[in-house]
């Protein structure tokens, strides 16, 4: 039998005879390599999990020949690591190194994080007995080494592509993730639920969580361990200390300094005799009475305060037990320090501080510049779908700019930016304005309610929070902006479907759940020009909350001018093509779509009018009146889930009548479903929002169902 070309993951092509043999030379554009294709259906982690991606045929034991890596070769889950050496440790972990180092560089993916983490992965799976034990991270971005180290490193390559791994934690992807990373945060709150479930149920089972200096900006870290603090379950949290900083000014400071004298003290603090002579002295100083245990607790805090670095008491006063700082990529400290707490039978929630550096090896740190241009937390080749042009130009940049202009005609213009970073672009905003420019990280609820409190003393502030991130400020949205009516500014960005983050910060609820909302004015811009334009309106509104939201990714166009922005008249759209058979109404990014379906449809012979909506609220009646007037066919498109855009144009042509006669309306929204992660273009085409979905279903209201199954053949 012939072969036949199959194309794999990261543009791998193999071709395949009707059997698979035991070895098979693959050629990829990146690097070529050969995978031993010798053991089938061995390994019980993965084979599941392999036929789940479907990218890949059922084979549980792939290596990569590139480099060699002898010792993670054999380390076929974490079980394997039991029984090797400090120093085969220490050589896995370069393995690992390396490992990612040739696999994630390819797609120029960040793994910085994860590069970072190697060490404490090692030591976690090490000690720990997972699946049994509970290990749960905060960021998904760390979790690269853990995903290798539990059956997964064959469909690396395949990571945040359509039908392969999650560039997350994920449940349904491994049993060694018992959690979802969500936005970060979460890990505690969730590992303190299967901890007191593990108490009532008279388990045994450990349970870790992992947090970084990101995820410590979030409000929940501190509510779960002050609830930890009080429920006082044994709990593991590490805290995996990259030495970041939102302020450069402070990232110039001190540093959390690790010698041999705090690596000794680390060992002691998590020793099960300190331990437990602590305990008995409390128990002395509770028979004694006359307030000699609280007097006691202070001494031990204060102690112990003066032994830790800055900030230690603040974990003892929330009621968890500190122990650190303790070297990151020292195994030998992490392990002695993990396996003194994982003998421990009553210890409470323990904090384990560990101190790690991102730029592990001189490899990274070549690439640094090009990691470092990732835009708005997608991955480079995201970008690279919108344009061939390395330095393409983003909405982001276009926001920035439109911002800085109208910063230097208005004193009064403040900028606000929650998130999990910053994006690269509003550097320059920083730059020329720094003293009306605040960063509050991952704190979106406080960026919200602080915005109400800067507009309430006479300032512009524009809140610029991605739209999956400020679902968790929807209380502050509704009670302190929009019931008090304060004009603040909402810059709603990676509004849509996101590319290769998948659902977890895919944008697709804020139109619905801003548009509800007696008070606020709802904006999409549909290219760059109306962006600017939305910034220069919601600039002019003073006396009513308004949001404005864009797309993630390159502009529309690639040569747009730098220019100033013009006032919309509130609640008004326009006409771009007009037609007479079907009418498509496109609110924000989707209305390029309804272009290229006019585009389509025109060599039909079929005339199509295409209307920019521009405000979900309040909506032009007059335009939706005309529409239904001229037209025996409406339908909407936008980029957002059900009870948004189409549902309230729904809510006003059947008020109004126009649905009695002979319209017909559909919408097209996006499924109601998550859409797993894949490039932005098999996003839309997963979720029917093209312009051929937009066409094929134009046809087949017309009864021309024949052409509609061709269109999309």
């Amino acid at each position: 039998m012939g072969t036949a070309p199959t194309q794999c993951p990261s543009g791998i092509t193999a071709n395949f005879h009707a059997k698979f043999d035991n070895r098979t030379e693959f050629s990829c554009s990146s690097f070529p390599f050969t995978l031993n294709l010798s053991k089938l259906n061995s390994h019980p982690t993965s084979k599941g999990l392999v036929n789940k991606i479907g990218s890949l045929p059922d084979i549980d034991d792939l290596f990569w020949e590139k480099v060699p890596t002898p010792i993670l070769d054999v380390v076929e889950n974490p079980t394997h690591l039991k029984s090797l050496s400090i120093r085969e440790l220490k050589l896995l972990a370069d393995e690992i190194r390396l490992e990612l180092s040739s696999t994630m560089s390819k797609p120029q993916r960040s793994f910085k994080a994860s590069l970072a983490a190697v060490e404490l992965t090692v030591a976690l799976h090490y000690v720990f007995h997972a699946p049994v034990d509970k290990i749960l991270w905060d960021a998904g971005e760390q979790t690269y080494a853990h995903k290798i180290l539990t059956g997964r490193r064959i469909l690396m390559p395949t990571l945040r592509q359509k039908n392969g791994l999650s560039g997350y934690t994920s449940r349904t992807e491994s049993e060694y993730d018992p959690f979802g990373a969500g936005h970060g945060c979460n890990s505690i709150s969730a590992g303190l639920g299967m901890a007191v479930a593990r108490d009532i149920k008279g388990k045994r089972e450990r349970v870790v969580t992992v947090i970084n200096n990101t995820t410590t900006m979030a409000g929940q870290v501190y509510e779960a361990m002050s609830n930890a603090g009080y429920l006082d379950s044994n709990l593991v949290v590490i805290l995996n200390d990259s030495r970041h900083s939102l302020h450069p000014k402070i990232e110039e400071g001190p540093k959390t300094s690790i010698n041999a004298l705090s690596s000794t003290l680390s060992r002691l603090q998590s020793s099960k005799s300190f331990r437990k002579f602590r305990e008995a002295a409390k128990d002395v100083t509770k028979r004694i009475g006359m307030g000699m245990h609280e007097l006691a607790a202070k001494v031990d805090e204060y102690a112990r305060g003066m032994m830790g670095p800055l900030g230690s008491t603040l974990f003892e006063e929330l009621g968890l037990y500190y122990i650190g700082p303790v070297d990151g990529h020292k195994l030998e400290d992490l392990i002695c320090v993990l396996q003194e707490v994982a003998s421990l039978d009553s210890m409470g929630p323990v904090l384990i501080h560990v101190i790690t550096e991102e730029n592990q090896s001189s490899e990274d740190k070549q690439k640094k510049v090009t990691v470092e241009k990732q835009q708005e937390g997608l991955s480079l080749n995201d970008i690279y779908f919108f344009s061939n042009d390395d330095h393409c130009r983003t909405y982001s940049d276009c926001l920035v700019e439109a911002l800085v202009m109208e910063a230097e005609k208005e004193k009064d213009i403040v900028v606000v930016h929650a998130g999990i970073e910053m994006d690269p672009s509003l550097k320059l905003f920083r730059e020329r304005f720094s003293d009306r420019f605040f960063d509050v990280g991952m704190a979106e609820q406080h960026a919200v309610t602080f915005s109400a409190g800067l507009s309430c003393g006479g300032l512009k502030p524009f809140c610029i929070i991605p739209s999956a991130f400020l679902q968790r400020a929807y209380d502050q949205v509704v009670h302190d902006v929009d019931r008090q009516r304060i004009p603040v500014r909402f810059v709603i960005t990676s509004a849509g479907l996101v590319g290769s983050d998948g659902p977890l910060q895919c944008g697709a609820f804020d139109i619905t759940f801003m548009s509800c909302l007696p008070n606020m004015i709802v904006m999409a811009a549909s290219d760059e020009d109306e962006l600017i334009d939305m910034v220069a309106t919601a600039t002019r509104i003073d006396d009513r909350p308004v949001c404005f939201r864009y797309p993630r990714g390159a502009l529309v166009r690639t040569d747009y001018p730098i220019h100033g922005g013009s006032a919309l008249e509130i609640g008004t759209g326009k006409v771009l093509v007009e037609g007479k058979d079907v009418a498509l109404l496109g609110y924000g990014a989707m209305v390029q779509n309804c272009l290229k379906a006019q585009a389509l449809l025109s060599k039909l012979g079929i005339n199509v009018t295409v209307a920019d909506a521009r405000f979900c609220k309040p909506l032009d009646i007059k335009l939706l009146r005309w529409l239904c007037s001229n037209h025996d066919i409406l339908i909407t498109v936008e980029e957002g889930s059900v009870g948004g855009f189409g549902s309230h144009v729904a809510q006003f042509i059947a008020l109004d009548g126009q649905l009695d006669g002979r319209l017909k309306w559909r919408p097209i929204v996006l499924p109601d479903n998550y859409i797993e992660h894949a490039s932005p273009k098999e996003q839309l085409a997963l979720a029917g929002l093209t312009g051929h979905h937009i066409a094929a279903t134009t046809l087949s209201l017309l009864g021309r169902t024949r052409e509609a199954l061709l269109l999309m053949c």
